[in-house]
């Protein structure tokens, strides 16, 4: 891949792992596993068996934690501090051999990326959780995990044509966080009054 390919490969994946980490990577590895895409050099390590079945089992750990009211605003919550991290690391390590103060920034704006769409993400389970309803739950996660595994493929397939697409889906993002924002401290209140709800007390025997 050029600079310019790789640029654009990175900012898909970035972007896709914010939404979902684990199906990104899972993903990425199965596509150049089986010949689908080639992944940058560095980056092949992906198709490693072992690192896709790290991938995969943590993917359906989160295919249901994802489509749990409550629990996926939770599992979003501890993911803030993984997924845009992890997206940073993948761009870091894409660029190969280039000079460290590309790679650094690469890695930041990789970083950044992700956290706008992991921002988006959370914000609009915050508000999908404030309806009595599970089915938005199921709705938001099943396109999130398609958005996920098709911008991985566009990544390396069309990495150009990515770039395009992800600039479009961050200023989406920002606006979508920006009109969701008061759910998103709804749903972190109501779970910090849950946590803090004292236990019932123990029932009598007499």
């Amino acid at each position: 891949m050029s600079p310019l390919e790789t640029l654009g490969f990175t900012l898909g994946t970035s972007f896709a792992s914010g939404l979902n980490l684990y199906a990104t990577v899972a993903a990425a590895g199965l596509f150049q596993r089986f010949g689908i895409v080639q992944l940058p050099e560095p980056l092949q390590v992906l198709a490693n068996p072992f690192v896709m079945g790290i991938a995969v089992t943590l993917f359906l750990v989160e295919f249901i934690a994802d489509k749990i009211p409550y629990v996926d605003s939770a599992w979003d919550a501890v993911h803030t501090f993984i997924r845009p991290p992890a997206a940073a690391v993948i761009a870091y390590s894409a660029f190969g051999q280039v000079p460290e103060e590309w790679k650094v920034s690469a890695a930041l704006l990789a970083g950044g990326v992700a956290l706008t769409s992991h921002g988006a993400k959370a914000s609009s389970r915050a508000a999908a959780n404030t309806s009595p309803e599970p089915v938005s739950n199921w709705v938001l996660s099943l396109a999130e995990d398609g958005l996920a595994v098709f911008l991985a493929w566009m990544a390396a397939a069309h990495p150009i044509v990515t770039a395009g697409i992800v600039v479009v889906l961050v200023i989406l993002a920002v606006l979508l966080i920006w009109k969701l924002y008061g759910y998103l401290r709804l749903v972190f209140q109501r779970l910090r009054q849950w946590r803090a709800r004292p236990a019932a007390p123990p029932t009598g025997t007499g």
